[in-house]
């Protein structure tokens, strides 16, 4: 959510800064929203005040026995009360409109997010490791022999249609392994708080964090009412929703494992085929809550967060910032880990992490008060994956892929495994 005043001081600025996304300019109509609706405000306040007035004359004028002058007077009150009545009832028509244009404008990228239209324009910032390229044909983790036995995607449909999957002995193992280390990770050497959320939230909560109104179809909604986390970003970053802390309280870390629930709105046809793009998976979502000062400095920090835990299990990335094209709704700026995927003989994304700066809090009054006492002003907060389990499990079983059919799994995985670390060709730890 944009701040209105910042829009009145510096119009063409804002435009601009919409420009950088490749939008048109919207400051002219907002701006025209702003001042229909003050105008009616301070219509309302000044019959307000005439109705005040009238009414305290009301009185005098029957206490001197002026019938006429107290009729007139208790006609004015009673015009005054339906006018105010009305200005207010438009002055809120107003102040929903222009909520309404405001909550669909997408935040205003950082101006260091390189310019261009789409994903061709990202900018690589670094790679670590060396591309796993077998002396073989490199097969996609759903053909690999091991796999086989323990990834079904046909009970899945019978169960619940396409774009599920049902894991089950070593391979659900090995998925459960992933997602306790991440967590382990996180919270034993990078400092995060590990927290378990809801899936199901309220309407807000998917407000605030800038699913909706927006992008409402990309998520599922029950019949009561609540949403299915599209991410635990939801539920992590409203934690602070209508909160006010104090300054000591930041920075707020955490992380969470969640299954998370898609609609893949507008997907038909891309990554049908095995687990790159699900209905119902599973993530290890980091969020932190800081003061506005520190949010770039944190947004590096998560960064290499995720990368440790590719770099832990020896799979080779790359980092890309997003150009302004490609850089999420409600972000400022973004860095997309992509690991490598033999099967593919490509990089693919396994993590994204956002700077938000306050256009989350915004929508959800989360401040924080100075230390000093100053005004409160509002936090910033960010979100990553730390990553992707399901992606990682087809990094994981690509990468280790041996000619026999067989996988050799990361050594860092071995406490969460019985300390096997080989995947059989008949899909059995070993």
């Amino acid at each position: 959510m944009h701040d209105i005043r910042a829009i009145r001081e510096n119009p063409a600025a804002f435009d601009a800064a919409v420009a950088r996304r490749g939008d048109a300019p919207v400051s002219s109509s907002i701006l025209a929203l702003d001042e229909e609706r003050r105008t009616k405000i301070q219509a309302a306040e000044t019959a307000q005040a005439d109705q005040n007035k009238a009414a305290k004359l009301i009185g005098a004028a029957k206490a001197k026995g002026d019938d006429a002058e107290f009729e007139r007077l208790r006609s004015e009150v009673a015009g005054k009360k339906a006018e105010v009545a009305q200005l207010q009832t438009e002055a809120k028509e107003l102040d929903a409109k222009l909520t309404a244009a405001l909550e669909v404008i997408p935040n205003l990228v950082h101006e260091d997010t390189p310019l261009g239209e789409d994903e061709n324009d990202n900018v690589e910032i670094r790679k670590w490791g060396e591309p796993f390229v077998p002396g073989f044909e490199a097969k996609e983790h759903f053909e690999i022999e091991a796999v086989k036995s323990g990834m079904d995607f046909e009970t899945a449909a019978k169960l619940s249609g396409s774009r599920f999957v049902v894991l089950s002995g070593a391979i659900a193992r090995v998925h459960r392994a992933l997602a306790q280390f991440m967590v382990n990770t996180h919270v034993d050497e990078n400092g995060l708080t590990e927290t378990w959320t809801p899936v199901l939230v309220r309407e807000e909560m998917m407000y605030g964090t800038g699913q909706l109104p927006k992008f409402g179809e990309d998520s599922y909604q029950t019949t009561n009412g609540w949403w299915l986390v599209p991410t635990a970003e939801v539920t992590l970053t409203n934690i602070v929703n209508n909160a006010t802390v104090d300054e000591s309280y930041l920075p707020r870390r955490y992380v969470a494992q969640t299954q998370c629930f898609r609609s893949e709105a507008g997907s038909a046809g891309r990554d049908t085929s095995g687990m790159l793009r699900q209905h119902q998976f599973e993530k290890v979502e980091m969020v932190s809550i800081t003061h506005p000062d520190n949010s770039i400095e944190e947004h590096a920090r998560m960064t290499r967060c995720a990368e440790g835990i590719l770099e832990k299990l020896g799979l080779a990335y790359r980092t890309v910032v997003l150009c302004t094209g490609d850089t999420g709704f409600g972000a400022q700026r973004t860095h997309d880990i992509e690991v490598w995927l033999p099967g593919q003989n490509t990089y693919r994304e396994i993590s994204s992490i956002s700077v938000c700066g306050d256009f989350q809090a915004r929508r959800m009054n989360a401040r924080f008060k100075p230390a000093d006492g100053g005004k409160p002003g509002f936090v910033h907060t960010l979100n990553g994956s730390g990553l992707a389990v399901g992606r990682c499990l087809i990094a994981v079983l690509e990468n280790g892929q041996q000619e026999d059919g067989s996988i050799k799994l990361p050594e860092v995985l071995a406490p969460y495994t019985g300390g096997k670390l080989t995947l059989t060709a008949e899909g059995t730890l070993a």
